[in-house]
């Protein structure tokens, strides 16, 4: 049901931004139909869907990394090396954000409607609340479980970046969080055994 959720919303977000390059790249541009705000030559020349997709899914991505280290953090007698962690993906993800905020922007692109979407090692509303709702070593637990499924979505989503990105500047934030969330999937699964 999730990943036919993901699925769908995927598809609609590239069939709707191929539609868009058609009408850019037609003879519509006489015609005010928002084809201005669509990215014509420039999309051909700076990025491409791909680009567009992997900053619009990752920006509610990371919101939720950050989310999830706010609870973490706000809590009593959590251990030192877990709230190491914890600041340090939200210290790292923030500035992401605003990267791919900004990148959007430049792109002439909205962030998008899929704050809500499901899969990618997105936390449900219940993980979430049993986070929030969890305390010590039972919130260390908790938060190192689910950073390590929210770490290995991203990773996924950023190797397709890497794959299919036409976006330099893109393609080195992908490469920038395989490589950091690699590293830190492998520390969270050392701390796990302490938990």
């Amino acid at each position: 049901m999730l990943n036919t959720r993901k699925i769908v919303l995927v598809t609609a977000a590239a069939a709707v931004a191929l539609t868009l390059t058609g009408c850019a790249g037609g003879g519509m541009s006489g015609m005010d139909m928002s084809a201005s705000d669509a990215p014509g030559p420039e999309k051909s020349a700076g990025f491409n869907d791909a680009d567009v997709m992997f900053a619009q899914m990752m920006i509610p991505h990371h919101e939720q990394a950050v989310e999830m280290s706010d609870l973490l953090l706000a809590e009593d007698g959590i251990d030192d090396r877990v709230r190491d962690l914890a600041t340090q993906i939200k210290n790292a993800q923030q500035p992401e954000i605003d990267q791919m905020t900004e990148m959007l922007s430049e792109w002439g692109q909205e962030e998008s409607g899929m704050g809500g979407m499901d899969g990618g090692g997105l936390l449900s509303d219940e993980d979430m609340t049993a986070l929030e709702d969890a305390t010590g070593d039972d919130a260390a637990r908790l938060f190192l479980e689910g950073m390590i499924v929210h770490h290995e979505g991203a990773i996924e989503m950023a190797e397709a970046e890497a794959a299919d990105g036409e976006n330099a500047e893109a393609k080195e934030l992908a490469e920038t969080i395989i490589a950091a969330q690699t590293d830190e999937i492998a520390v969270m699964q050392e701390l796990l055994a302490d938990f």
